[in-house]
């Protein structure tokens, strides 16, 4: 499958890659790509083609969908935590570590690392300041599905991550997932947070599926979909 690149501003590419999506920002100094694709194996040549700048990689989270092209790089900026995942997952290069509230400084451009544990333990959100745009991974969808089933995932955690996101929806416009649509309100936080606080109370009646070889209980909580451990 051939990737789909759309230049957003002049600064920001965004590119489609199946059923997921990862971006190319650029500074004055350097650019970052947030995330590495799933089906293609070249999204270092991509966003070498997109700029003259050096590229270094982060990624939102390790799941495999978000780590296609991780091996065309010496390193990856990564929180810590999801250290186990990305291993699980077959990455095996260096992870240079970020934390919540740190900055990457691209060059008067400064992206801000939002950590948002839940759907893994080192998710993270990349708030770019100067543009009020937040870059989310897959913890926040419009119309999607947000895997909440199997190791590492904690349905808990995900709502209090949220919780801690609205309070910051004053800093950023629009939000922009790796899945689904595209931009998606700030105030969607709060239908996220309010419909996953129903499955936990056990007000949403779930569907049995199988996905991924896994039997999982699918709840619908009106803006996306949340695939969700069997027993819960």
């Amino acid at each position: 499958m051939c990737a789909e690149i759309m230049q957003m501003r002049a600064d920001t590419f965004r590119i489609e890659d199946g059923g997921v999506r990862f971006f190319l920002l650029t500074g004055t100094e350097r650019a970052l790509l947030i995330d590495s694709g799933m089906t293609v194996q070249n999204a270092k040549e991509i966003a070498e083609s997109l700029t003259t700048l050096p590229v270094s990689l982060l990624n939102t989270h390790a799941d495999r969908d978000h780590i296609g092209s991780n091996a065309s790089f010496a390193s990856c900026y990564m929180h810590p935590a999801e250290e186990p995942n990305y291993r699980r997952s077959g990455g095996k290069n260096e992870i240079v570590p970020v934390e919540d509230g740190g900055v990457l400084d691209l060059g008067g451009r400064e992206l801000e690392i939002v950590h948002l544990p839940g759907h893994t333990p080192g998710s993270i959100a990349v708030l770019d300041r100067k543009n009020r745009v937040l870059i989310s991974g897959d913890p926040i969808q419009e119309n999607g599905r947000i895997f909440l089933f199997g190791q590492f995932r904690d349905l808990s955690r995900y709502v209090e991550s949220l919780e801690q996101l609205s309070k910051r929806i004053a800093e950023f416009d629009e939000i922009w997932p790796s899945h689904a649509d595209l931009p998606v309100a700030p105030d969607r936080i709060f239908d996220l947070i309010a419909g996953t606080k129903r499955v936990l109370a056990g007000a949403v009646s779930g569907t049995p599926e199988t996905m991924h070889g896994t039997e999982i209980t699918a709840y619908d909580i009106g803006c996306t979909g949340l695939p969700c451990d069997r027993k819960r």
